[in-house]
């Protein structure tokens, strides 16, 4: 590989390391990407193994994974912008250190609560490396070269997505929960080490002189609020003053924050792209696409293994077939959809997807569990039960998202100049990470009305007690609960999972037709859909490099 050549902060060339540069970024951005996958699959024994005073178990499960992605997303954007004016080398390595010491903190976690907040600030470290991976590796290599160190970034975070889930579950079964935290210790440290002696550091000349800090309160105000208000207020029956404000600065915010984006001179979010109708598009279409996508990863790991029994490793297995699906024929899907147009996929995925969580949605409550073993390769094999109710819609559903990923890169890249290509992905990015947390807090409206109110129905000695925080939705029943009460909870968190499938139906169709109505043909990388305007979706960028799904 030829020298990478990425300049100092001055703006002169310098030589760096290009091996140990690929290293640090591929190990960045492989742990803000392994972790969702790995954490998902520990989720229902961080659940059952902490303690909690003030959440309930499922209330802090989805701040878990939720309140990560929130923050994450709030936050990338403002991480972009940072790593361009003070130096990429710089942020990365705040970024590097404070999601190694987050990940201490979360493994070592003495409760939920304290588990949620380290998850919160492990998303702000995160933030200040998935924008500045991408960065460093454009100041650092030029021409040919840096196509093929994109190339080999995305096709190395690709497969830690792929075979993250199996890492966990390994972890999980064999050794803790902590230790899928934990294990991002070492490899912050590699990262730390490479950075640190090889990457030289780069800055963005052309970077606005102002930072839209404001903006970035305010669109972490919007999520957060909106999240925490919407669960909160549910977990306590909103008898809660904190649900209310919450939900109502959340709510405030979000209409605020188009307003400021209007006024700021240096805004975080130039609505002024949003005047692309295929930018737009595809950004409407990303936030209901992938909103769905990452609830669906988090509500099956949780629901296979809570309520019908699957270990962790078993959970890992059962979406492993789709994984490999996606990373296989991404490539291929994209080169059609650069030659063909990009709607004819971007609406077939997401209905195959639909497809997937319709099949999702007829699972019997009492579907056989997958007793996979990581050291029992005889255990491997699925029982019938599995194949049929989970591995293969979760195989339809890596299918769809196949379909996905590369024309929706290609129809986004393609749809504002090449001056915007980094804000614009920037800008998708978050907006496919803000969808989870959101979405979420609705379903969890759903899941825990349904969940009571059958579980109710199917034991109503149960009826007169105080079952809130003895019996969580999604999560095993306490051991005390006779065979009775552990059926009825199993057929109350099916029927409340089930409903959660339907909605993540109808989102995914939702999404369909977003892209079918919206996009026009044909939709390709170099064309623009505003073609009046010359420059208005002029030529765009091409293809920016992203990885699976995390």
């Amino acid at each position: 590989m030829a020298e990478a050549r990425p300049n100092d902060a001055a703006g002169r060339p310098h030589s760096g390391h290009p091996n140990w540069i690929l290293l640090a970024t591929i190990a960045a951005s492989g742990m803000v990407f392994l972790d969702g996958t790995v954490v998902n699959v520990a989720i229902r024994r961080i659940g059952e193994e902490l303690p909690s005073t003030v959440l309930g178990t499922l209330e802090a499960q989805a701040y878990i994974t939720s309140g990560f992605l929130a923050v994450l997303a709030a936050l990338l954007i403002l991480g972009g912008a940072l790593a361009d004016k003070y130096g990429r080398r710089r942020i990365f390595l705040i970024g590097l250190s404070g999601f190694g010491l987050t990940s201490v903190l979360c493994g070592v976690a003495p409760s939920l609560e304290f588990l949620v907040v380290t998850r919160l600030a492990q998303g702000a470290a995160g933030a200040l490396l998935v924008p500045g991976s991408l960065s460093i590796i454009t100041a650092a290599f030029e021409g040919p070269q840096r196509g093929r160190a994109f190339g080999i970034w995305t096709a190395a975070t690709s497969g830690l997505l792929i075979f993250g889930p199996l890492i966990g579950g390994v972890l999980v079964d064999t050794l803790s929960w902590r230790a899928a935290f934990l294990i991002n210790v070492p490899v912050a440290a590699l990262a730390l080490f490479a950075t640190w002696r090889y990457v030289p550091e780069s800055r963005d000349p052309d970077a606005p002189a102002h930072i839209d800090w404001l903006g970035s309160v305010v669109i972490a105000v919007a999520v957060a609020g909106v999240l925490f208000g919407l669960i909160r207020g549910t977990e306590s029956n909103w008898s809660e003053p904190t649900a209310w404000i919450a939900l109502g600065l959340g709510i405030v915010a979000s209409i605020a924050f188009p307003v400021l984006m209007l006024k700021r001179e240096d805004p975080l979010v130039p609505l002024s792209l949003f005047r692309r109708r295929t930018f737009t598009v595809i950004n409407l279409a990303t936030f209901v696409v992938y909103g769905a996508l990452y609830v669906s990863q988090f509500l099956v790991s949780l629901f296979v293994q809570g309520s019908l029994g699957y270990t962790a490793f078993g959970a890992a297995l059962v979406a492993l077939p789709g994984g490999i699906a996606l990373a296989l024929g991404s490539t291929a899907v994209g080169s059609l959809a650069a030659r063909v147009g990009v709607r004819p996929f971007l609406v077939a995925g997401p209905l195959l997807m639909a497809a997937s969580q319709l099949w999702l949605a007829r699972i019997p409550w009492d579907s056989a569990a997958w007793d996979a073993r990581p050291g029992d390769p005889a255990s491997w094999l699925p029982p019938g039960s599995a194949l049929v109710d989970v591995l293969l819609p979760n195989l339809l559903f890596g299918l769809g998202l196949m379909l996905v990923v590369a024309p929706l890169t290609t129809a986004l890249m393609g749809s504002i100049p090449t001056a915007n290509a980094g804000l614009g992905s920037a800008i998708n990015n978050a907006i496919s990470r803000v969808g989870q947390p959101l979405v979420l807090a609705v379903l969890f409206l759903v899941i825990s009305a349904t969940f009571y109110d059958t579980l109710s129905s199917e034991a109503p000695a149960l009826a007169g007690e105080s079952i809130d925080s003895a019996y969580q939705p999604l999560n095993r029943p306490p051991p005390s609960a006779s065979s009775q009460e552990v059926r009825a909870a199993t057929k109350a968190s099916t029927q409340a999972f089930q409903l959660a499938m339907l909605a993540t139906t109808l989102l995914l169709g939702l999404g369909a037709a977003i892209s079918g109505l919206g996009l026009r043909e044909p939709a390709r990388a170099a064309a623009g859909d505003e073609g009046a305007t010359g420059d208005e979706d002029g030529p765009g960028a091409g293809p920016e490099p992203r990885s699976l799904p995390d």
